[in-house]
């Protein structure tokens, strides 16, 4: 637990300062907007950080979204701009092109998606919306990852999807250390407090992890976890994702390896 989350909160906007000082001193922050904790402490910080101005929410239902009024309630509160895109034709498009293609299922032996993989195609159309976003905006912008440690350290997230962004400010932070951020900022307590749900399986986080985040963040903080089929659960989904946490492998030849590296 943060001894000083008002402390906290000022470290990490004066961090967000220093990186857009440093990486677009005039751009702006573009944000995905779900009416989540993470999503409403990232983009109140960011507002915090640069003026409402400069911090656009996109908010992206697949379809009709039935909480869709939390995103809308979050950008009022805050009072930062913001678009909503509905991502469903694309996600249709895209749907269609991998399950009619004939030469596809003989290699998969299915006309239709994996489950995970429809699962995951609307995180990474949302990723790409907000990078298209960001290049259309005047003087440009920079797209937030909205991950906190505790999803992190067991992979809840979708590569190159959520888990993507050009910086993060809250992925240091466990759970319960984003709520006790989020309670410093004013926002809406029935956003802050929302129970968490990927808005894709239909669970809440927690069911679907087989855990709860309390569970998760006292194992992450003090390495106990009293039942010990949620401990087996935990250490297998965190070996399983550190792969979304690491950059990406490359071959480096010996020769010259030093001109190869980058600062």
């Amino acid at each position: 637990m943060l001894k000083n989350p008002e402390q906290t909160r000022d470290e990490i906007i004066a961090w967000i300062r220093k990186y857009f000082e440093e990486n677009g001193p005039s751009c702006s922050a573009v944000i995905g907007i779900s009416g989540g904790k993470d999503s409403s402490v990232a983009a109140a910080l960011c507002a915090a950080a640069l003026g409402k101005e400069r911090v656009l929410g996109v908010l992206m239902p697949n379809g009709v979204q039935a909480d869709i009024s939390d995103s809308r309630m979050l950008v009022e509160a805050i009072g930062i701009p913001y678009v909503e895109m509905n991502i469903e034709a694309g996600f249709k498009g895209m749907e269609q092109m991998l399950e009619s293609n004939t030469d596809l299922q003989k290699i998969t032996g299915t006309a239709e998606m994996a489950r995970e993989a429809r699962i995951n195609l609307a995180p990474r159309l949302r990723m790409s919306t907000l990078y298209a976003v960001a290049q259309m905006l005047p003087k440009g912008g920079r797209v937030v990852n909205t991950c906190n440690l505790s999803e992190d350290y067991v992979g809840y997230s979708t590569k190159y999807g959520d888990a993507a962004g050009d910086f993060s400010p809250i992925s240091a932070l466990m759970v319960h250390e984003v709520l006790q951020v989020g309670a410093t900022l004013g926002l809406p307590e029935q956003l802050v407090k929302k129970t968490p749900s990927d808005g894709l399986s239909g669970m809440s986080d927690e069911d679907k992890l087989g855990f709860t985040y309390a569970e998760l963040d006292h194992y992450i903080l003090t390495g106990e976890c009293e039942n010990e089929e949620h401990k087996k659960r935990i250490d297998r989904l965190h070996a399983l994702n550190l792969h979304k946490l690491r950059l990406m492998p490359r071959y480096m030849p010996e020769q010259d390896r030093e001109k190869r590296e980058f600062a």
